[in-house]
């Protein structure tokens, strides 16, 4: 018998370590909120083994989500593309249905949604740090909204910016500009951190010079963990604007499951899961 054909809904995350999730806890509060009868679990998939866990496994579920480092390899073995996850060459989220298999990016929603709920605007001037996946995503999105872009990169993340920058040009016909992260001064409407640096377990790290975030007027940080990253905690003790990379993951997992399931969440729903997930963060600390 597949997957597909219980009553029970199945969903899972795959990618490769997979590590501590925090996807199974906010998708089940989710799936509570919707009165959907659904689980969610994780299917660690190391890179060489993505077709046949694709053909024996995922492709059997109602839809799973996809992290790093399969978000581009997974395009290959869907039907079709939403016009996100086209634009991006990145796939988050994957829907299941009878007659196709269709690979969507909720990141961006989740990043758009996360900025709304704290009344941040993506526009102006606006300082990118890092060239990773996400921030690739948040280049795309910022230049879509007409903002003026700036990524700043270690050196060893020029040439990830470079082809970003290409990309944009491409595919948007606009620009930004790029510089190191140690050139990063000046005031900007909105900093966003899409590094790595800050994240547990390397809680004291922070990507840019404090006064580069205190002069801006707001800043977003797409780390979760910790829920107060000391970027975070710069932009708080400034008094501007500021989110965490909490609200971004929760968001994107409730667009997920409005695409899986044709549900919709408030920002009251959405609100509480965050500060569940916060609590059980906290917990594992």
């Amino acid at each position: 018998m597949k997957i597909r054909d219980t009553k029970r809904y199945i969903y899972a995350l795959t990618g490769y370590p997979l590590g501590h999730s925090m996807s199974p806890f906010i998708h089940k509060a989710l799936f509570e909120i919707s009165k959907i009868d659904a689980s969610y679990g994780l299917v660690e998939t190391p890179p060489e083994d993505l077709g046949d866990s694709f053909k024996n496994t995922l492709s059997a579920l109602r839809g799973f989500n996809v992290t790093i480092p399969h978000k581009t390899a997974v395009i290959k073995y869907l039907d079709e593309l939403s016009p996100r996850a086209e634009l991006f060459g990145a796939v988050n989220t994957v829907d299941v249905r009878e007659d196709k298999i269709v690979g969507h990016n909720t990141d961006c929603a989740g990043f758009l949604s996360a900025l709304q709920s704290a009344d941040i605007e993506l526009g102006g001037d606006i300082l990118l740090l890092g060239s990773g996946g996400v921030a690739r995503m948040i280049a795309f999105e910022s230049v879509l909204a007409d903002a003026n872009l700036t990524i700043a990169v270690r050196e060893s993340g020029v040439p990830k910016a470079e082809k970003i920058k290409k990309e944009i040009k491409q595919k948007l016909s606009k620009d930004c500009k790029i510089i190191l992260l140690d050139e990063a001064e000046g005031s900007y409407d909105l900093i966003i951190n899409g590094t790595p640096v800050g994240m547990f377990p390397n809680v004291d790290a922070c990507p840019v010079k404090k006064e580069v975030i205190q002069s801006s007027k707001a800043a977003f940080d797409v780390i979760y963990n910790p829920y107060e990253t000391v970027f975070i905690k710069y932009a708080k003790q400034a008094g501007i604007k500021y989110s965490g990379g909490l609200s971004m993951l929760v968001w994107q997992a409730a667009v997920a499951q409005e695409i899986w399931n044709g549900v919709k969440f408030s920002n009251e729903d959405i609100d509480k899961v965050i500060d569940l997930t916060q609590k059980e963060l906290e917990k594992n600390e």
